[in-house]
């Protein structure tokens, strides 16, 4: 059993930028950021192959957003910058021992409590 630790999460204005650490206690295959609103599905925002970095994106994530992995320390990062309000919701840090990159949530094994973002107009 993997778990996961995220933090990170806070309360900012449109514009401003945040950093989500996930802290894992083993290594898997691929790890992922999703997000959940109020009222609204748990939806995928970028993932990462652990062995050689490859990455995806939602398209409200690209250029705004970027994943990224510290193997030493099995921590997984999502960068945050000219955050919007439609980008507040809880996020989730989630680990798949696949080795593909995948979006849907049904392929990860393990899954973070969440961390609490929300943006400000």
């Amino acid at each position: 059993q993997v778990s996961l630790v995220e933090s990170g999460g806070g309360l900012v204005p449109a514009g401003d930028s945040l950093r989500l650490l996930c802290v894992a206690s083993e290594r898997t295959g691929s790890m992922g950021w999703f997000r959940q609103a109020p009222g609204k599905e748990r939806e995928f925002v970028a993932a990462i192959r652990l062995r050689d970095g490859t990455t995806h994106y939602t398209d409200s994530a690209k250029g705004r957003f970027r994943i990224s992995r510290d193997l030493t320390k099995r921590t997984l990062y999502l960068q945050m910058n000219n955050l919007k309000p439609e980008d507040t919701a809880v996020y989730y840090c989630a680990a798949s021992n696949s080795l593909l990159i995948h979006t849907e949530t049904i392929v990860y094994d393990y899954w973070g409590q969440g961390t609490q973002v929300t943006v400000s107009s």
